[in-house]
This record gives C-alpha cells, sequence and structure tokens, in this order.
C-alpha cells in the first residue's frame, strides 16, 4: 500500500528550539541564584510547567509565564520588579529568536515533496509557529499546516484523514516519541523517530518495541529513503 502523506513535526526536527528554551533556563538560573539553588529552581519550574500546560500550552508565552510563576512562588509572592522585567525581556528574546533549520532539513523536504503531500504538524503558540515556518523558507514545501494543542491518535487520525488516504497511508517524522511516534503509531500510521541532541523531560517516553511501523533514523537525511521503501 503506498504512502500518500509524510507528517514532519516542526521544533528540533526541522529547525532548533530546545536549545533556546535551555539557554533560557540557564539565564533564569543565574537570575534566581539568590533564592534558590539550581536544583532545586528546576524541579519547581518543571511542576509549574507541567500544571500549566492545559492551561497555556506548548510554546515560548506559556513558558515565560511558567518562569514568572516560579519567581512568584519562590519569593513568597513578591519577586523585585526587576525580576520579572528581565524574564519578561527573555521571553520576547525567544519570540525573535532567529530561526536555524537543522542540517539536511531544505533537501529532504524538497526530495519528498515531488512525491508525496508533505503536513506540518506542531504543537506551540499559533503566531509564533506560523512565524517561525515563514521565516525557514520551507512553507512552500508543505501541501498542509496543522497546529494542535495536542497530538495524540485522534489528532493523527484527523490529520491524516483531512489531507491525505487515512493514517494507514502515511508516515510521521519526528524528534519526540511521545508526541511523534507512540500517538502516531496507535492512529496505524507509520512512524519515525529522528533524536535531538535535547529532549523536553515533558516529552521523553520510552522506545516502542515490537512495532512493525516504527524506525529510528540517524537524520532526517535517511528520510526519503525509507519512505520509499515503505509498503
Amino acid at each position: 500500500m503506498r504512502i500518500t502523506t509524510v507528517g514532519l513535526d516542526a521544533d528540533d526536527t526541522l529547525w532548533h528550539n530546545e536549545t533556546i528554551f535551555r539557554l533560557t533556563q540557564d539565564r533564569f538560573r543565574a537570575l534566581m541564584a539568590d533564592v534558590a539553588a539550581p536544583e532545586a529552581l528546576d524541579e519547581r519550574l518543571a511542576a509549574v510547567e507541567k500544571r500549566n500546560l492545559r492551561l497555556y500550552g506548548y510554546g515560548v508565552k506559556g513558558f515565560t509565564l511558567s518562569l514568572i510563576e516560579t519567581a512568584m512562588e519562590l519569593t513568597g509572592g513578591e519577586p523585585p520588579g526587576r525580576m520579572i522585567a528581565d524574564i519578561l525581556a527573555a521571553g520576547r528574546e525567544m519570540l525573535a529568536h532567529p530561526v536555524e533549520t537543522l542540517p539536511g532539513v531544505d533537501h529532504a523536504l524538497a526530495d519528498l515533496s515531488q512525491t508525496y503531500r508533505l503536513v506540518l504538524i506542531t504543537k506551540g503558540d499559533l503566531l509564533h509557529q506560523e512565524q517561525k515556518l515563514a521565516a525557514s523558507g520551507l512553507g512552500e514545501l508543505f501541501a498542509a499546516v496543522e497546529i494542535v494543542s495536542e497530538k495524540d491518535a485522534t489528532t493523527y487520525e484527523r490529520v491524516f484523514a483531512r489531507h491525505g488516504a487515512g493514517a494507514d497511508r502515511a508516515a510521521m517524522c519526528g524528534n519526540s516519541l511521545r508526541s511523534d511516534v507512540i500517538p502516531a503509531l496507535d492512529a496505524g500510521a507509520w512512524a519515525a523517530h529522528i533524536p535531538y541532541p535535547l529532549t523536553w523531560a515533558h516529552e521523553m517516553a520510552e522506545t516502542p518495541v515490537g512495532r512493525e511501523r516504527f524506525a529510528e533514523l540517524a537524520s532526517i537525511g535517511e528520510l526519503p529513503a525509507w519512505v520509499r521503501g515503505l509498503g
């Protein structure tokens, strides 16, 4: 059965993202050095982020609000105004950070787009994700863009039915086992995991074992050949 549609994640699959978050978190540690030890600060921030996901969703804006909330909790609800200003400045810098595509992305997508319908499937803030896609120069290669609040099996079933011949004739590629691979497999699609050097704790998951439609690729440059060999 021939593959008709290839879904691709955006952040840390097509361009750098987690690196920017880690640099900002380092900056937050320095800002809060007199308030909390780095380990305690990271633990509190992780808990706040997890708690806020259902309210703020994914992306820089939600992360910035979680930084502010963490600072408030650790200062007894009275953080200095300068501290809040610095956190907001860091958030703005993240939003304005240049988009840097990963090696081989341009060639791989150009190759795939000649045969398959490419669909960008990403989580995060709508405006920011649209801005990053425009800045990447990759927009014209995609037949469709889906910016979703969560990635689960139902999401992939809906997206691949809307933009292709169903999940069983689609392949998904991304850096997150939790969001890009496992739910796509559960929907009946093929799924390729392309690891990024850094992974957010919330996106951690065990590698699926014994799933015939799963593949681990070293880089996105291997994706076109893998997709052509499916079915």
